[in-house]
């Protein structure tokens, strides 16, 4: 579980499915309010608290975002900024409301270090699987996005572990490098790059 406070009222969460299987709970556990769910819930709230400073109110809105094959991007907003005394802090001890918004991907989004690395995924690839793929540059690094259409005739847990030798999954949003970031190649990636730079 990685932890990062996008701002005082907001944290991100990034689960990957090994850590929900190390809690006992799959990706569908996530979609009913199950006592393993609240005890994720709370651990992460808990965490948070501990590790960023994070002050949670009686009521949290919380938006689970699942990426294929990656794992799970949280985002966990105190709705209400208003200050607490110390008798409603025991009371969000034993209670906190939470509106959950829950919202699933398709597509593959990796983070890769270097352009190197999106260099040799590129060979790789073009020995086993004609995937295309947008590239982009954000942040001193490498974004590669797969389209679930794209992805058809791929397996899809080969897929997933040879993305993984190179980079590892995002835990910032599509939507967020595409607006801020830089769109170098914005379809066929992957065989333009094993093209030139073979």
């Amino acid at each position: 579980m990685r932890l990062e406070r996008l701002n005082y009222d907001k944290i991100k969460v990034f689960l990957t499915y090994d850590d929900l299987s190390e809690r006992g709970l799959t990706k569908e556990d996530l979609w009913r309010d199950s006592f393993k769910v609240q005890q994720l819930f709370r651990e992460m709230i808990e965490q948070a608290c501990d590790e960023l400073g994070f002050q949670p109110t009686s009521s949290l809105s919380v938006e689970v975002f699942a990426l294929q094959a990656q794992g799970m991007v949280i985002i966990v907003t105190t709705k209400d900024s208003e200050e607490i005394d110390e008798d409603e802090d025991e009371y969000i001890d034993e209670y906190i409301e939470m509106q959950v918004t829950l919202d699933e991907s398709t597509d593959v989004f990796f983070e890769f270090c270097s352009f190197e690395d999106v260099i040799q995924l590129a060979n790789r690839l073009s020995l086993l699987y004609k995937v295309g793929g947008a590239l982009y540059s954000y942040d001193n690094r490498f974004y590669l996005l797969f389209d679930h259409d794209q992805l058809v005739e791929v397996q899809m847990s080969d897929l997933i572990a040879l993305l993984a030798e190179y980079g590892h999954p995002s835990t910032i949003t599509k939507h967020r490098v595409h607006e801020y970031g830089k769109l170098l190649l914005e379809s066929e990636a992957m065989t333009y790059i094993s093209n030139t730079f073979k």
